[in-house]
């Protein structure tokens, strides 16, 4: 029986690092010395270039994902809408099918509002009948809130290969999660997927 580990949807700790400032409000950022070349292109590395800003003051959320899309070369785009409250409740209920072998990419689309999402990643663990198979993280990087000039963010994910073979077949659970530096879970969802021998 396999048991149950807390740290599976956390990103893998960098041993010796740590966070180089402690976390400034949005003005701060804006205000640094605006004599320090560096830290000029630094800001605008963050976005922080200008622009309308975009944040609800309805919503207290930092960071919005919106969906979670899964592209092959030949084949239609799968997408996970998460734009919705609530909509990710259902999604493990929903598996989607990758063909044994296949290339595929998955590309995140999300908002961030109010400050500066420091050092934002993505973790997902995927399980077979009850039993961890991988665990995988991809650094989305640090966000500023989007403005009217950049609305949404978009980050493609390093290409990979559904597993193969006759023993790779069959059904798989997945929880995916959005993490940032200060280890503030912004979205976690339960899903699911087959590998089969077609599409």
């Amino acid at each position: 029986m396999a048991s149950h580990d807390d740290n599976d949807h956390l990103p893998e700790e960098t041993q010796g690092y740590k966070l180089s400032q402690p976390k400034q409000s949005l003005a701060e950022y804006q205000n640094m010395d605006a004599n320090d070349e560096s830290l000029q292109r630094y800001k605008q590395s963050l976005g922080l270039g200008g622009g309308k800003d975009l944040s609800d003051p309805n919503d207290s959320r930092v960071c919005i994902i919106q969906s979670l899309t899964m592209e092959s070369p030949g084949q239609p785009p799968v997408t996970i809408d998460l734009s919705q409250p609530g909509s990710e409740n259902t999604l493990k209920d929903k598996p989607f099918k990758i063909k044994e072998g296949a290339k595929f990419t998955m590309v995140a689309s999300f908002r961030v509002q109010h400050e500066i999402l420091s050092g934002l990643q993505y973790v997902q663990t995927v399980k077979r009948k009850g039993i961890r198979v991988s665990k995988d993280s991809e650094m989305l990087g640090s966000y500023a809130p989007n403005t009217d000039k950049q609305p949404i963010y978009t980050k493609r994910f390093q290409e990979e290969d559904a597993p193969s073979g006759m023993l790779a077949r069959g059904h798989y659970n997945a929880i995916s999660t959005f993490i940032d530096d200060d280890k503030k879970q912004h979205l976690q969802f339960e899903w699911s997927f087959d590998i089969a021998k077609d599409w």
